[in-house]
């Protein structure tokens, strides 16, 4: 789903009826501003991640068109997933967006890295706990098996283009009373790489790529917490031009579970006592992240008590130890009585004294104990 709810044209700063070219021009001039190689702002990360995810979609003719008509609601119904962004070079960002390189140099294309895949899985609290592997199915462009990436049919050749002489680059002289300026940009032939291809691939029409459904064994770390994500280098979209994959970030989300709840490495839970078996004390067997346990709790608990288990808590993530398991207790007192009841509690509340309601320590001093 779209990572962002502001509208992609105010975040490009475009009108809604903005060519391709401009979506192009506005982006490259947001990049680089924001791309953490040139900005110290602290959100510019998430700044860059917003105006690259509305590049991503404005650039697209199909989600714009759904976009146009349906908004952000439209992208999620449809399926559509933003890539994620790993902040390599600006050029290394600008030769993945637009297959050239930003500052003009070199003969040809350069390699341009594959586009990230985002994937999510979905794990119990207790596989949290413990480390689990899941397979995470999804779908990723491969080179074609074809024409192995080159997007020439096999048996033919691709052709040296004749605009630039192969060298993939064309430039521009303008002269003016400052004196001669000479601009280097991306053939726009070839597109940069120095060569045609005049007889195109028949299975991927001379994309070079194809689409392919593919599984990956993930495994999880005990300790992680909902929402993070595992980095799979080099099993993302295929590359161009002989350049590297991309990644795939899986996010892992974990599903809360009604037993328990998680702080950091800590888990809370509570346990019911009546005020019979608190004031007479009693055996209760608890569930923890290991399994059931067995709890003497002794007469006298009181309400609010809070039982601390150390060392079973969540698994410190790229840690050592482990964080502690808190029980709170809850004492359920009796909403209907009968008369005999009535009576007896009567009697009993006629024969207590101050010893019988005396606390060895307050409820603050027991809580600030518990978190000691």
């Amino acid at each position: 789903m779209a990572t962002t709810g502001r509208d992609y044209y105010e975040l490009l700063g475009i009108g809604r009826d903005a060519g391709e070219p401009e979506i192009k021009r506005a982006f490259r001039k947001l990049a680089r501003e924001l791309h953490p190689d040139v900005s110290e702002a602290p959100d510019a990360g998430e700044r860059f991640r917003e105006v690259a995810e509305a590049y991503q979609v404005l650039s697209n003719s199909e989600t714009r068109e759904v976009y146009d008509r349906y908004g952000h609601a439209g992208l999620r119904g449809g399926g559509f997933t933003p890539g994620s962004f790993d902040f390599g070079s600006l050029s290394d960002i600008f030769s993945a967006f637009f297959g050239d390189d930003l500052f003009g140099g070199g003969a040809g294309r350069r390699a341009a890295r594959g586009a990230d895949i985002a994937a999510e899985v979905e794990i119990e609290l207790v596989d949290a706990a413990r480390g689990a592997t899941r397979d995470v199915p999804f779908r990723v462009s491969v080179a074609c098996d074809r024409c192995h990436g080159s997007g020439a049919e096999p048996g033919t050749s691709p052709a040296t283009c004749p605009t630039c002489d192969g060298s993939g680059r064309v430039q521009q002289v303008s002269r003016s009373v400052f004196g001669e300026f000479v601009r280097t940009q991306a053939c726009p032939r070839c597109g940069g790489a120095g060569q045609i291809v005049t007889t195109p691939c028949t299975q991927c029409e001379g994309s070079g790529r194809g689409v392919a459904e593919r599984k990956l064994e993930v495994t999880i770390p005990a300790g992680i917490h909902d929402g993070q994500q595992i980095r799979i280098s080099g099993e993302g979209h295929a590359g161009q031009v002989g350049g590297r994959a991309g990644d795939v970030y899986v996010r892992v989300r974990v599903r809360s579970d009604p037993r328990f709840v998680r702080e950091g490495d800590d888990i809370l839970s509570t346990v019911d006592l009546n005020v019979v078996e608190a004031a007479l004390g009693k055996s209760v067997t608890v569930d923890t992240l290991d399994g059931p346990l067995a709890l003497e709790f002794e007469a006298g608990t009181q309400p609010g008590e809070i039982r601390v288990l150390r060392g079973r808590g969540m698994p410190v993530l790229q840690g050592f130890g482990r964080g502690d398991h808190r029980v709170l207790v809850n004492v359920a007192v009796p909403r209907q009585l009968t008369d005999e009841q009535r009576r007896l509690l009567e009697e009993f509340e006629r024969l207590s004294t101050d010893e019988t309601y005396k606390l060895d320590e307050g409820f603050f001093e027991k809580l600030k104990g518990a978190f000691r």
